[in-house]
């Protein structure tokens, strides 16, 4: 049962003041019984009352205002967590029968059943064709998915956003961890496996893990008898005790670690500090600085509504 001790700086920043910004954050650590929050502190420029919610997936919500004219916004995150995961997960060999009985009735499971982007069904259909094996059970099919974009797909930051289509990252067979998620929430929602998209941290402490240093993104699929079951098509594993699980949602706008609005004709720019600290003594930091939309105005211009949103999930 390993702690880890995790520090998120996120650093808006404009060329002009902005003002009337209204935030949304996603940076709690997600309440179930893989892991235990010991502390966590948030800190958010001006210390602006926040409001927290429960939303429909079951995550926890902040939601703050900051009214005033301002320059830059940082929301920093110190955390530390004791995931209670085992090194293994149970085997299941229930099929899709069993699949079938479990779904029926059950509204949210139903909703995560159906392919998002449906103009996809045809390419889905194809790749769904070539990874499902007949006999299989639903935990075999999941992990060919796995395997089948771990071996296929391309691990390559920068070459994706966090506006990528799934259209764009099929016919490019590469991208980051979110990209990943998204093509394998595509193929098994196609099969009618029941998935979530999930976000958090990888903490592998230098054992050849991808995705470190950043918040990380995987799957969570139903597996009958068993539930919600983590697997990181990344780095072609179940979801054990390396990672640890912020929140939930059909895909990465669901659970975006922050995103919103600001009034202001200003360019931003965005950098994202993570730091993994570790029993051994070991820490592990990076720094990235993410390219944002920008909109550009001069002084004399009525307010402009501009958006943002988290950064990019490897």
């Amino acid at each position: 049962m390993p702690v880890f001790n995790i520090h998120h700086v996120t650093k808006y920043e404009y060329d002009r003041p902005v003002k009337e910004s209204v935030n949304e954050i996603r940076i709690y650590p997600f309440s179930g019984p893989g892991q235990e929050a010991l502390f966590h502190e948030l800190n958010v420029t001006s210390q602006p009352d926040i409001l927290l919610i429960n939303d429909y997936w079951g995550n926890r919500a902040g939601m703050f205002n900051l009214m005033a004219a301002h320059k830059s916004m940082i929301v920093e995150s110190k955390l530390i967590v004791r995931t209670l995961g085992k090194e293994g997960i149970p085997a299941s060999q229930a099929g899709f029968d069993e699949l079938r009985k479990e779904v029926a009735n059950n509204l949210l499971l139903l909703e995560l059943s159906f392919l998002h982007e449906t103009e996809l069904r045809e390419k889905i259909g194809m790749l769904s064709n070539e990874i499902a094996t007949p006999g299989s059970s639903v935990m075999q099919t999941v992990e060919l998915c796995s395997h089948y974009i771990y071996d296929n797909f391309q691990y390559i930051k920068g070459i994706t956003t966090i506006e990528t289509t799934v259209t764009e990252i099929l016919d490019h067979r590469s991208g980051v961890c979110q990209d990943f998620a998204h093509v394998m929430l595509e193929i098994l929602r196609n099969l009618q496996i029941p998935s979530r998209y999930v976000s958090g941290y990888i903490c592998p402490n230098k054992n050849g893990m991808r995705g470190e240093g950043a918040t990380h993104a995987w799957v969570e699929a139903w597996i009958p008898g068993i539930g919600w079951t983590g697997i990181d098509p990344t780095n072609n594993v179940w979801v054990t005790n390396h990672h640890v699980k912020l929140a939930v949602g059909r895909h990465f706008n669901d659970c975006s670690p922050i995103k919103g609005t600001f009034k202001g004709p200003a360019r931003q720019s965005l950098s994202v500090f993570v730091s993994v600290g570790y029993e051994d003594g070991n820490t592990f930091e990076d720094v990235t600085s993410v390219k944002m939309q920008t909109q550009e105005g001069v002084s004399d211009l009525p307010d402009i509504l501009e958006s943002f949103a988290g950064q990019q999930q490897q």
